[in-house]
């Protein structure tokens, strides 16, 4: 009996997971190699940093296809379904795609799995990351917009030479496995920049510039600096988003509406914008294409309404620079009074970092915890953490996601209508939050 689309994502899932990370690309080269080399056969926007590297994809994609051109995009980790991780032309793979990619694939799979390279068969990011690359191939695409799943130099993206390396902001992150200094994890990130290569900087702490800039003179890279060839010129906030004055390769771009909250996104857009200059070798955006490029920008759990009444908010803020950019996001478009925060988090981030932040602006916090996860904080253990740091008069505890939101629900009405909730801590959590809320929403 053939297998369901289900059974084949579980046995994928099964592998060596993705938060542990078996060292080398020698196993996805390997495959890679078997498959043809589909990462090849066309050019790719590669991004790396600690945070925005989702969106930033998502806003280069909708530049690119702006412009005309078919893409391919490549992003992780997935909020509801593993398709959501390969994207051509702005929307994941079929269910029925999918599965033919892996059933055509898995013979050359078990070959790589035999070989045991490394001590190791083949993880589940490292297969994840072959089937976009031949579903880009197969397309086939003009270009391939690729996020960088953990640090740079041995992810498992890190397979080809892409034309245009994008560095996100870089901060602490990830600090047991890419070190435990700004230096240290840039250098890590900085190797996704090659030879030849056109580089994109956002802006950086000085630490992690020097390293950047010292690897593109090391390689010959061509560097666009935030501040310098691009920049955010003026942000004004508004009603579902913002308006954006942008400085590309052309100069000066007025009225760019970006449909996304905060000072982090706008920046982003300008990341955006400069890595499609890059990649047309410095040639400037005309304007239409970026005004009807970023108006049709969508970025779920990127302080995403899901519910209106009481609004609901949902982002994947799960580090310290992450859910500063949030809070600041969201204090300066919305003005939730109170504002009732739902948390799970990853027992191996900096929960005490995370949840100082969150105290500033949450009124009550309901912590819970992410469902079938083994690297998940205890409800019970993040309420005691953040009683010490809020006060225990202002946490609450809840088994579930579902019990967690029933409770912020509950608080928010009957608060008033100037309530409001945020769900973050975890893009695993704001995944499962999401496919309550939105299936809610839609029923």
């Amino acid at each position: 009996m053939a297998e369901t689309h289900q059974q084949i994502v579980q046995r994928l899932i099964a592998r060596w997971p993705e938060h542990r990370i078996a060292p080398g690309t020698e196993r996805v080269e390997a495959l890679c190699e078997l498959l043809g080399s589909p990462q090849r056969s066309y050019p790719v926007i590669q991004i790396a940093g600690t945070n925005g590297k989702g969106s930033t994809a998502i806003m280069i994609d909708a530049l690119l296809r702006s412009l005309g051109l078919r893409t391919g995009r490549f992003t992780s980790p997935h909020l509801n379904e593993v398709t959501e991780r390969i994207c051509i032309d702005g929307e994941p793979i079929s269910d029925e795609d999918f599965d033919a990619l892996v059933a055509d694939t898995q013979p050359l799979i078990d070959m790589v799995d035999s070989q045991a390279i490394g001590g190791v068969p083949m993880t589940f990011f490292e297969v994840i990351t072959a089937l976009a690359y031949e579903a880009f191939a197969q397309a086939p695409v003009d270009v391939a917009v690729v996020e960088v799943g953990l640090g740079g130099v041995t992810d498992a993206t890190n397979v080809m030479d892409a034309a245009v390396a994008v560095i996100c902001p870089i901060d602490l992150d990830h600090t047991h496995l890419l070190g435990t200094t700004i230096t240290e994890i840039a250098r890590e990130k900085a190797g996704i920049i090659k030879p030849g290569s056109q580089v994109v900087l956002a802006a950086q702490q000085p630490e992690a510039a020097k390293v950047l800039i010292e690897r593109c003179a090391d390689v010959g890279a061509k560097v666009y600096r935030e501040g310098v060839e691009f920049s955010l010129l003026d942000r004004t906030p508004g009603v579902g988003g913002q308006l954006l004055r942008l400085q590309g390769a052309g100069g000066p771009v007025d009225d760019v509406l970006l449909p996304l909250f905060g000072a982090h996104m706008a920046r982003n857009a300008a990341l955006a914008v400069a890595a499609v200059e890059a990649f047309l070798g410095g040639k400037a955006l005309a304007a239409d294409v970026i005004t009807e490029g970023l108006a049709v920008v969508e970025a779920p759990a990127r302080l995403e309404v899901v519910r209106r009444s009481p609004p609901v908010l949902l982002d994947t803020a799960h580090n310290p620079h992450g859910a500063r950019a949030t809070m600041e996001a969201l204090t300066e478009s919305f003005t939730f009074v109170p504002l009732v925060g739902v948390v799970a988090m990853m027992a191996d981030k900096d929960v005490d970092g995370l949840l100082s932040i969150f105290a500033d602006e949450l009124t009550t916090i309901v912590c819970t915890t992410v469902a079938g996860n083994s690297r998940a904080l205890p409800a019970d253990e993040l309420a005691e953490r953040a009683a010490s740091i809020m006060g225990e008069d202002r946490v609450r505890v809840a088994p579930t996601m579902a019990d967690a939101i029933e409770v912020a629900v509950a608080l928010a009405d009957d608060a008033g209508p100037g309530a409001g909730v945020l769900i973050a801590g975890s893009v695993i959590a704001a995944g499962q939050a999401r496919a309550l809320l939105v299936r809610e929403e839609q029923s």
